[in-house]
C-alpha cells in the first residue's frame, strides 16, 4: 500500500473506510468498483463473505458512462429488492463521491434502496 502511486493512495483510503464500515445480511455493503472502462457494483454480507447481488455496465446500456454507471445503480436495487433488502451501507471504494460513483447511488435511490 504504497501511497506514493495514484492506485496505493486510493488503497489506502479504501482500507481507512473498511474498518469502520462493514455489511451484514440486513445491511449489506454496496461496493462500487470503477475502472476506466467499466464500472462494477456489489451488495457484500461481510459475515458471511457472501456477494448478495451484483451488477455491471456490461448488463445495461448507456450513451456515455455515467448514464451507464447510473442504470447499474438502478439494475443493482432493482436485484436488492428481489433480494429483500431495502436498506444499505454506501461503499465508494476509496474513490471521491462525484461522477460515476455518485451516479451508481443516485440510480439505486432512485429505485427506491435507502442509502
Amino acid at each position: 500500500m504504497d501511497a506514493k502511486t495514484k492506485r496505493g493512495a486510493r488503497v489506502r483510503r479504501h482500507v481507512r473506510v473498511r474498518k469502520k464500515i462493514s455489511g451484514t445480511a440486513e445491511r449489506p455493503r454496496l461496493a462500487v468498483y470503477r475502472s476506466n472502462r467499466h464500472i462494477y457494483a456489489q451488495l457484500i454480507d461481510d459475515a458471511q463473505a457472501t456477494t448478495l447481488a451484483s451488477a455491471s455496465d456490461r448488463d445495461v446500456k448507456g450513451d456515455t458512462k455515467t448514464e451507464a454507471a447510473k442504470a447499474v445503480g438502478e439494475l443493482l436495487a432493482e436485484r436488492a429488492k428481489q433480494a429483500g433488502i431495502e436498506r444499505v451501507i454506501f461503499d465508494r471504494g476509496g474513490r471521491l463521491y462525484h461522477g460515476r460513483v455518485a451516479a451508481v447511488a443516485d440510480g439505486a435511490r432512485e429505485k427506491g434502496l435507502l442509502i
